[in-house]
């Protein structure tokens, strides 16, 4: 039984908060940010066109024991309004306020590669920074002559979840596949937490 099915299969009560905080550009970052939110339950925290969180989310990310960053991979990297809300974050460091939760990460671009690690590296190290713990897909890759576009962990990472939506895709196109590892990557989190929770 692997670890997804023991927590699957127990009736428990998550002690753990999580809290999903992103910035979507064009709407596929949401959709993936959603599928993340369901497999985990957690809470959905946008960051705004201008890069600013709504009223009080400062408040909810400190009351947080597990804080999974999304962003799109604008050019290599996270986008200015993620990239303005990391050095916001430089007022909690200072107070060590996200010491030890638990921090996981998700991007999303145009294309199937998109030098989209880079994004994730930036997450992890902007985790890294603050002293949180860190966890990766825990997923096996897709990568067989066999596999499907639409197989779990197509894009094969490890480190975050990555996804990847054409450029010409709608918001309702975004691949099923990566929305079906999105969910699953959010139940990961979810356990992970109410493991450290324990």
């Amino acid at each position: 039984m692997s670890f997804l099915d023991f927590f699957r299969n127990k009736d428990i009560t998550m002690k753990s908060n999580i809290v999903i905080v992103y910035h979507s550009g064009y709407g596929h970052t949401s959709k993936v940010a959603e599928a993340v939110a369901a497999g985990s339950g957690g809470k959905l925290l946008a960051i705004d066109a201008d890069g600013n969180l709504p009223e009080g989310g400062w408040e909810v990310l400190d009351s947080a024991k597990a804080i999974i960053f999304g962003s799109p991979t604008y050019m290599g990297n996270v986008s200015w309004q993620f990239k303005k809300f990391a050095d916001q974050s430089s007022k909690v460091w200072f107070s060590q306020g996200w010491k030890d939760k638990l921090g996981a990460a998700f991007t999303n671009s145009a294309s199937v590669a998109g030098d989209k690690q880079t994004t994730l590296y930036t997450m992890f190290t902007l985790a890294q920074q603050h002293g949180m713990l860190w966890a990766g897909t825990g997923m096996m890759p897709s990568n067989a002559k066999a596999a499907k576009r639409d197989d779990i962990n197509y894009l094969s990472s490890f480190a975050g979840l990555a996804t990847a939506s054409p450029s010409d895709a709608s918001v309702d196109e975004v691949p099923q596949g990566d929305l079906a590892t999105a969910k699953l990557f959010g139940e990961r989190i979810a356990a992970a937490a109410q493991r450290l929770a324990a």
